[in-house]
C-alpha cells in the first residue's frame, strides 16, 4: 500500500507533469497571440520548493492530500461550488456590470481555449503552494509545537488572515472606492475559505475552491469571448 507521504509526492508530480504539457502546448500552437501567457522551466523548479512541505503535513496537523476519512464531497465538490460561486460573483461585477459592450480581443487575463485549461489548472497550483501549502504548513507546524499545540488554533487563524489578505491587496482594481472595497471583500473572503477547507480537507481542497473560481471567471468566460464575442 502507498503511504500517505507517497501519494501526495505522486499527485504533486503529476501537477508539475500538467504545467511542463502547457508549456509545450502554449509554445507549440499559441505563442504567436498576442496576449498569451506561458511558463518556463524556471517556474516548474520553483514550484520544486514545496516538495519538503509534503512530507510534514501530518506534523503539522494537516489532512494529507487523499486522506482516508477526508470525504470527496469536503475534498473536491463543496470547495468547487464554493469557488463558483465567488467567480460567478466576478464575473457578474467584472463582465457583465463593468463591461458589458464585446471584447475585440481577449484581454490578458484571458487565454486562448483550450491551452487556458492548462495555464490556469498550473496558475492554481502554483498560487496554492506559495499562498497555503507552505506558509500554512509552516505556521502550523510551529503551532503545533509552541507549547505543546496549546495556541494551535491561534496560530491558524492568525496565518489565515495573513496569508487571506496578501493576494487581493496585490490586485487591488483600477476603479471607485466600492469597486476596491468589493475586490478587497470578496478576495480575503475567498482565501479565507481556502485557508478553512485547506485544515479541515488539505491542500486539494483549497486546490479545488480556486479552481472553481478560474473555472468561470478564467475558463468559461475565455469560452465566451473567443468564440461569441471577438468577430474574427
Amino acid at each position: 500500500m502507498i503511504s500517505e507521504n507517497k501519494q501526495n509526492l505522486i499527485t504533486y508530480t503529476i501537477f508539475l507533469f500538467i504545467a511542463l504539457i502547457g508549456i509545450y502546448y502554449g509554445n507549440a500552437f499559441y505563442a504567436d497571440y498576442k496576449f498569451i501567457r506561458i511558463w518556463n522551466l524556471t517556474d516548474i523548479l520553483i514550484l520544486l520548493i514545496g516538495i519538503p512541505f509534503l512530507f510534514i503535513q501530518t506534523k503539522a496537523k494537516l489532512p494529507n492530500f487523499w486522506q482516508k476519512d477526508i470525504p470527496y464531497k469536503c475534498r473536491f465538490l463543496l470547495p468547487m461550488l464554493t469557488g463558483i460561486i465567488f467567480g460567478t460573483l466576478d464575473l457578474l461585477v467584472f463582465k457583465v456590470i463593468l463591461h458589458p459592450e464585446p471584447y475585440q480581443e481577449l484581454p490578458p487575463f484571458l487565454q486562448p481555449f483550450p491551452y487556458s485549461i492548462f495555464l490556469y489548472f498550473s496558475g492554481a497550483f502554483e498560487v496554492e503552494v506559495f499562498y497555503r501549502l507552505i506558509p500554512l504548513t509552516i505556521i502550523l507546524l510551529i503551532g503545533n509545537w509552541f507549547k505543546q499545540g496549546k495556541y494551535y488554533l491561534l496560530f491558524f487563524w492568525a496565518g489565515a488572515i495573513l496569508t487571506s489578505i496578501r493576494e487581493p491587496l496585490e490586485q487591488l482594481p483600477q476603479g471607485g472606492i466600492l469597486l476596491i472595497v468589493y475586490a478587497l471583500f470578496t478576495g480575503l473572503l475567498m482565501n479565507l475559505f481556502q485557508a478553512i477547507w485547506f485544515k479541515k480537507a488539505g491542500f486539494l481542497a483549497s486546490l479545488s475552491l480556486r479552481l472553481g473560481h478560474y473555472l468561470i471567471w478564467h475558463i468559461l468566460l475565455g469560452i465566451y469571448v473567443e468564440y461569441f464575442e471577438i468577430i474574427n
